[in-house]
C-alpha cells in the first residue's frame, strides 16, 4: 500500500501559476444577498452572486473593471447606462467599465448569477455608488 501512495504522489503534477486560482474568498453576506469569489487571477475575478427576491444592488459604477453577468436561475432586472432589460436562465449581459449599472431581483425566488470581472484593478473599493437602498453612500461633505 505504501508503494502505491508514493507512486501516486510522484505522478501528481502541480498546475502552472497562471492556471492556479488565487485569492479565493469565503461567501460574503450583503444586505441584498451574498457573493462568493470562485476564482481570481491576474486581470479577472469570477463570482457567484445571489440576490434575495425583491432586493437590488446599488446603482453604481467601476473605474477599473468591466463585468459579464450570466443568469443561472431566477430573473434579473438590469440597468446598464440608459438600457433596462430583464434576463432569465442562461441569458447574459455585458457592463462596460465606467458605466452606471444596477442589478435587481424582481422575482419570488433567489436570483443566482455568475459574474466575470475583467480589469486592471478588481478590489471591492472600486465602487462609486449613486443610489443605495441600504444607506451605503458616503457623504462627501462630512470630514
Amino acid at each position: 500500500m505504501a508503494q502505491f501512495q508514493e507512486a501516486t504522489q510522484t505522478n501528481t503534477l502541480p498546475l502552472p501559476p497562471a492556471i492556479t486560482p488565487r485569492g479565493v474568498a469565503a461567501t460574503e453576506l450583503r444586505p441584498w444577498g451574498s457573493f462568493t469569489v470562485l476564482e481570481e487571477g491576474r486581470g479577472y475575478k469570477i463570482k457567484r452572486i445571489e440576490v434575495k427576491p425583491g432586493h437590488r444592488l446599488s446603482l453604481q459604477m467601476h473605474h477599473h473593471r468591466s463585468e459579464h453577468w450570466i443568469v443561472v436561475s431566477g430573473t434579473a432586472k438590469v440597468v446598464c447606462g440608459d438600457l433596462e432589460i430583464l434576463l432569465s436562465n442562461n441569458q447574459s449581459t455585458y457592463v462596460p467599465q465606467c458605466t452606471t449599472h444596477r442589478l435587481e431581483n424582481p422575482g419570488v425566488i433567489p436570483l443566482v448569477l455568475i459574474e466575470v470581472q475583467n480589469g486592471e484593478y478588481l478590489g471591492e473599493d472600486d465602487i462609486v455608488r449613486y443610489q443605495d437602498d441600504y444607506a451605503r453612500i458616503e457623504d462627501k461633505n462630512q470630514s
